[in-house]
């Protein structure tokens, strides 16, 4: 595919004699916003641990063609550090001059009170929107997004998509797992996960 900065192609997973992947192929283009959607076990997350590198598949492949962002449904939190601890410390991980992006997406997100607080203190929305941030303040060409907008309030669910909107609009590729269906006209791309296999959904035009 034109572009392509994800592809995917004859993804096997299986744990122990459950099958949970049979086949799953598609691929993610520069400024394509893409969704899979799938009932909860379906195998999304096992999905996603392999496409961002975290678990092996037991058959088939994945390439990457530019930095990766990703954001695991289970924060990567510190709960005995602050919001602005971690800012520093992946700072350091990603080798980042400055912390202008992470500090501008804290605005947009709406937690900047919060700089000073320790994580266990954070309500669930708000550990979410920092673990967002971490996964998006380096700038990655590709962003992998597990169930992101779990906790939010309706306010910051509207900006998620916004900001989703603009990445895609700036050439990023995102990849959004969910197991809600309501948001795929948001969507350039939908898939549906069912039974190991990755389909495309049918997306209505108005």
């Amino acid at each position: 595919m034109r572009n392509a900065t994800l592809s995917v192609a004859d993804v096997q997973k299986a744990y122990g004699s459950r099958q949970v992947l049979e086949r799953v192929d598609f691929t993610l283009s520069a400024g394509e916003l893409a969704g899979i959607v799938g009932e909860n076990g379906a195998g999304k997350s096992t999905l996603l641990r392999i496409l961002a590198g975290e678990l092996k598949p037991d058959h088939g492949w994945v390439i990457q063609r530019g930095l990766l962002g990703y954001c695991p449904q289970q924060t990567v939190l510190n709960d005995a550090l602050t919001v602005q601890q971690h800012l520093r410390y992946f700072q350091q991980a990603y080798q980042l001059p400055e912390l202008t992006r992470a500090e501008e997406l804290v605005e947009r997100l709406g937690y900047g009170q919060y700089r000073k607080t320790r994580v266990r203190a954070l309500s669930g929305g708000t550990r979410q929107k920092l673990n967002l941030t971490i996964a998006l303040m380096h700038d990655p060409a590709i962003v992998l997004l597990d169930e992101p907008y779990q906790g939010f309030d309706w306010e910051t669910y509207l900006h998620f998509w916004e900001l989703a909107a603009e990445l895609r609009d700036q050439g990023r590729s995102l990849l959004v797992i969910s197991h809600l269906s309501h948001d795929i006209e948001r969507l350039d791309t939908a898939y549906r996960l069912a039974g190991g296999v990755v389909k495309p959904m049918v997306l209505e035009t108005t």
